[in-house]
This record gives C-alpha cells, structure tokens and sequence, in this order.
C-alpha cells in the first residue's frame, strides 16, 4: 500500500482478528489496537453472560475504535472490530473516513471448531449463530478486501497483505 492506511480487521468471532491483526500491523510496519479493549465492561459482560449486544451496546465501542482509527489517519494501524453490519462500518468510516476493511471469512464449522480451543476468550460459541445471522459482508462500494481464514496464521497475513496491496494498485 502507497500510503498508510488504517484497517480494520473485521469478521464473525473466531475468525481470527486478535491473531492476524498483530500479525498484519507487524507486516505493514504500523500499531495494532485490539478491538475488544474498546468495549465497555458492560459489553463484556453481556457477551460473557452468553447475551448479544444491541445496536445502542455497540454504538460507543464503535465510537472509541472509530476516535483511535481517526487519530492514525494519515499515519497508519490496524484495529480489529467485528463490524458485522453496514450500520456499524459506516460509523466507522464517519468518524475515520479513510479506513480500509479486511473481512476475515471462513466456514462456520472450521470457525466453530476453531473457537471451542482457544483459551481465554469472553466470547462463547453459543453466540456464533447470532454473529452469522447479523453478518453482512462488505459490498461493492466498501474499501476493502475478503480474505478466506483456511491455513496457518502466516498464510492468512500473507493473503491480507497481497489483497491490501491489491487496493492501491
């Protein structure tokens, strides 16, 4: 990429956006911000109780990750956020318009498997359906790429950044 673009790395839980977020910052020489550390504790409650969030849940946590991504304008990062909805991707991109989105997408069974053996997470699969259910993927109009989760983490930054590159040119 010519110019350091700010991207969210977006997808369903599981989809590996506190893994290969690190990773492409790492690739694109720029800061990474974990999505999650955005939420206030009411939010992470809700989703360790098992409860998904409503829109107005979502609203200021999309609001603190749209306030950083506006603040590396011009500089570059990369943040994650599951940005499922339209709704959500313009809030970001009103408070950061130059933002690019890298959509992390897999099958549901291998993003499924995939959450019942990490450690440590507040997000329980029994909350994967919802997440699918909401998804709207990025249409024609959006600034970014889809990028299939498959592979090792390395593979799937190596897929990412070939995709960004693929933005400027």
């Amino acid at each position: 990429m010519s110019t350091p673009h700010v991207v969210v790395v977006m997808g369903v839980a599981g989809t590996g956006k506190t893994t290969i977020g690190p990773l492409l910052a790492q690739r694109l020489g720029v800061p990474y911000a974990e999505g999650d550390d955005f939420h206030p504790e009411a939010n992470i409650a809700k989703m360790t109780a098992g409860t998904p969030l409503t829109d107005e849940d979502r609203w200021p946590w999309l609001d603190a990750i749209g306030a950083w991504a506006h603040g590396r304008a011009g500089l570059g990062g990369v943040v994650s956020s599951s940005a499922l909805k339209r709704s959500y991707r313009d809030r970001l991109r009103s408070a950061a318009p130059g933002v690019v989105f890298v959509h992390l997408t897999g099958d549901r069974q291998l993003i499924e498997d995939r959450m019942t053996h990490r450690q440590g997470h507040f997000m329980p699969t029994a909350l994967l359906d919802s997440q699918f259910a909401t998804l709207q993927p990025l249409q024609a109009d959006e600034t970014g790429v889809a990028v299939d989760v498959s592979g090792s983490p390395e593979e799937i930054t190596d897929r990412a950044v070939t995709a960004l590159h693929g933005l400027d040119g």
